[in-house]
């Protein structure tokens, strides 16, 4: 009785043995496979290239916020934000003139429409023209700030400046540079 015992037990773990090893060798490989298939279907669907792009988005307040682009590419890991080339926006805030910025190169997310603009920048409103690198703008936070070798030209004068900061509503805009020992140069046009 005692060896039918011990001889049962010993197969029961026999085939747990093989079962075991039979998992490793072939079951497994085959998950493995699954995976790397996975991983290249990924890779090959890895960008998102939209030609002509363009947004137009209004608020409650009946402000308008229209962005075009020759050519946009959507952030795999982030499907809200779309990289765009040869940007053109138009800002029409009701009660105020429109705002035409150009960028060669912008961020723009369709959810909360914060769109960060760079490289040739230039912001025209009225008679008014800024030239920088950089332009962080956000219609939620009524914040416009542009920064690198800024540039502001209007009829009257020329500005040198490290950064400009604009509340988008009222209009009041703050012109600094980085470093306190370093002033900003006005020069009369006149």
């Amino acid at each position: 009785m005692k060896n039918k015992k011990i001889m049962g037990f010993s197969l029961t773990i026999i085939l747990i043995v093989i079962s075991y090893f039979i998992y490793l060798n072939f079951l497994k490989k085959k998950d493995t496979n699954k995976i790397d298939s996975n991983s290249l279907e990924e890779k090959s669907f890895s960008s998102n290239t939209i030609k002509d792009v363009s947004y137009l988005s209004k608020d409650s307040k009946g402000n308008e916020y229209n962005i075009n682009a020759k050519s946009g590419e959507i952030d795999i890991n982030n499907p809200d934000v779309i990289y765009l080339t040869n940007v053109r926006a138009e800002i029409n805030l009701k009660n105020s003139n429109k705002v035409v910025i150009t960028s060669e190169y912008g961020k723009y997310n369709t959810k909360n429409f914060d769109t960060i603009f760079s490289e040739n920048v230039i912001i025209n409103y009225l008679d008014n023209k800024i030239t920088g690198e950089y332009l962080d703008f956000s219609l939620e936070r009524n914040l416009m700030v542009i920064s690198r070798n800024i540039i502001y030209t209007n009829p009257e004068n020329i500005m040198l400046a490290d950064v400009l900061e604009m509340n988008i509503k009222t209009k009041d805009t703050k012109i600094f540079m980085y470093e306190d020992k370093n002033k900003v140069k006005i020069k009369s046009r006149n």
